[in-house]
């Protein structure tokens, strides 16, 4: 499967119409949910077969980020064989009280994956948290790109952003193309 296959079908599976109140508390008529390319395995398998080949050499642990990162970061770990660590945003005061769950990263070269960046502003957050554990962070592996600063806000951080499609390729490809 091609780039422009998958970033048709994940604009055609997730590109929704209606009324929709975002974050920002604006109105908007369409509605990007990231959740249901997550949910569809087949889809989630094709992205994370894709997006080995942006995992840098010598990484040894993938931390996916609470809620969305989770999904994308188990199926990347199936294509790559590499350990896994899940994120939370922030650490719950009952059972082992971490913040990251699963592999260790305390030492270890630890890539950062999450579903969708926009701001960029959770990958900091949770990265500037991985690194008080003792990960060495200097990238983040996203399925798309929205396009909105956030490479530009993790490269201010020491963050290399690699992302499997853009914005664009989903504007190129998907439904505002044609479809």
């Amino acid at each position: 499967m091609t780039l422009a296959d998958l970033a048709r079908q994940v604009d055609a599976t997730s590109r929704l119409r209606g009324r929709f109140v975002l974050r920002s508390g604006r109105v908007a008529e369409e509605y990007f949910d990231k959740y249901q390319f997550e949910a569809d395995p087949v889809l989630l398998d094709a992205l994370a077969e894709r997006m080995v080949a942006l995992v840098p050499p010598g990484t040894e642990v993938l931390a996916g980020l609470e809620m969305g990162g989770i999904a994308v970061v188990t199926a990347l770990g199936r294509h790559t064989g590499l350990p896994c660590a899940f994120v939370r945003k922030a650490a719950k005061p009952y059972g082992t009280a971490r913040l990251a769950e699963g592999a260790d990263v305390a030492g270890r070269r630890v890539l950062v994956i999450e579903d969708v960046v926009t701001s960029g502003g959770q990958v900091v957050l949770s990265t500037g948290e991985l690194r008080r554990l003792g990960a060495r962070v200097d990238a983040a592996v996203c399925v798309i790109d929205r396009q909105e600063g956030g490479s530009e806000t993790l490269a201010a951080e020491g963050i290399t952003l690699r992302a499997l499609l853009t914005r664009a390729d989903l504007e190129t490809h998907g439904r505002r193309a044609g479809r």
